[in-house]
């Protein structure tokens, strides 16, 4: 395990490497995560999107309208200043791009199998987080609201879609979620593809 770790890459996996920190740039500009709202009072439907470092609308006025029918059910307002982790994102994402750089330069196995273990707990700790921000918004509601049920909560899915009373929500992966989840897949095959050809040159 030690002589793979030392082990240097193949210039085909070098490329590739880079090509990991280039795709992770492009998170900058794309959003990551979207949620869809259909309801009957909006049947064109409502969207929100998740980018590095904001919370947009999927159109200039749907955020507005997502922040409308929250009103009625208690929930606060979404804002990218009420989510502090939208502000040192950025930042952990420019670790993931200079780490693959790095690489580049320093192209040991081990640097890519250190790249793995980043992405991963990125992935989870900003799952759990968008988990306990979801659980936060839909159940931590305003008593004085238009709209009460008893015992109702509005937490939108972390993954897939969910009826709550007449609107569905929907929560997918958006292209920048897509890029990081290839970034790993494609890192666990150069760690893969290492360790296949260290195998062969022992034979």
């Amino acid at each position: 395990m030690k002589d793979l770790l030392f082990q240097t890459l193949s210039k085909k996996n070098r490329l590739l490497i880079l090509g990991v920190g280039l795709f992770l740039v492009l998170v900058y500009f794309i959003p990551i995560w979207a949620i869809s709202i259909s309801a009957p009072q909006y049947p064109e439907g409502l969207g929100m999107q998740i980018w590095i470092n904001q919370i947009t609308g999927a159109t200039p006025y749907d955020l507005k309208n997502i922040n409308l029918l929250n009103h009625y059910i208690g929930m606060k307002e979404i804002i990218s200043e009420s989510i502090p982790e939208l502000l040192f994102m950025p930042y952990v994402l420019a670790y993931l791009i200079i780490g693959a750089f790095i690489t580049e330069l320093v192209p040991k196995v081990g640097m890519a199998i250190l790249g793995i273990i980043n992405l991963v707990i990125v992935g989870l700790v900003g799952l759990f987080d968008f988990w306990r921000w979801e659980y936060n918004y839909g159940h931590n509601l305003n008593p004085d609201a238009p709209i009460i049920i008893e015992g109702m909560a509005y937490q939108p899915p972390l993954l897939g879609c969910k009826v709550m009373l007449n609107i569905t929500a929907c929560s997918y992966p958006s292209y920048g979620g897509m890029i990081l989840a290839s970034s790993l897949v494609l890192l666990v095959y150069i760690v893969w593809d290492e360790k296949r050809r260290k195998k062969s040159n022992v034979v």
